[in-house]
């Protein structure tokens, strides 16, 4: 596991809900670690309560990672849209391509500023699906078989993207590569890494980190990190 995504698992397994990992997180949430109980805003405070800041990206997982050749990669755009897509990597790449630098900020209290990133914006990639009116949540799919909702515009928040490189290079394994979801505004679970599918929804339903306690929001500036917080 990167950063807050599930631990990682072979195409079609399902997630390791008794891990180790799983059932110390699932403690957190029943516990409130980490919180503070202090709530700031973007606007003025750029460091969320309960963060401190680090220089690396780091890395913790249970030694398995999904492999996917970019030749057999594929993303597919599908539910409560107007124009479903099944992309290569090279139709992916053939989109329009931008950059944004950004912070993350991780649930378990690391947060890290000035990421460049490079790869296709959500609202670019609204533009060319065309959300159908009743679609209201966005459900993410990873290759490891993990999942993690978004309400859609959290998802068409204007720096949000799908992307493929980091500081200038592809972006590794280990942090979600060939491809993930970055939603710099929300906890970094939600950033789904290792992206396969995107379906939109009209109703809500919650991933696997939301249904093992950890809150269907997750706004760091409110410390939306528990379930039991809503």
């Amino acid at each position: 596991m990167t950063d807050d995504h599930a631990a990682p698992m072979p195409d079609d397994a399902a997630l390791p809900a008794d891990s180790k990992l799983t059932r110390s997180k699932r403690g957190w949430a029943q516990s409130g670690k980490f919180l503070t109980g202090r709530v700031s805003r973007p606007e003025t405070e750029r460091l969320p309560p309960g963060q401190h800041l680090v220089r690396d990206w780091p890395v913790l997982d249970l030694g398995l990672q999904p492999d996917i050749p970019l030749d057999h990669w594929r993303l597919d755009v599908t539910g409560a849209v107007e124009h479903p897509v099944s992309w290569s990597w090279r139709d992916f790449l053939a989109q329009k391509q931008s950059r944004e630098v950004t912070d993350i900020h991780c649930v378990t209290t690391w947060s890290r500023y000035d990421n460049n990133w490079e790869g296709l914006l959500t609202r670019d990639l609204l533009d060319l699906v065309m959300p159908k009116e009743e679609a209201g949540f966005v459900l993410l799919h990873s290759y490891d078989g993990y999942t993690t909702n978004l309400a859609l515009e959290d998802f068409a928040a204007p720096d949000a993207m799908l992307v493929h490189s980091w500081e200038g290079k592809p972006l590794t394994r280990e942090h979600g590569g060939p491809l993930r979801l970055m939603v710099p505004h929300l906890y970094f679970w939600k950033s789904a890494k290792w992206l396969q599918k995107i379906e939109f929804r009209p109703a809500d339903r919650r991933g696997f980190w939301e249904e093992n306690g950890y809150h269907n929001h997750a706004d760091p500036w409110k410390e939306e990190r528990y379930s039991a917080d809503e």
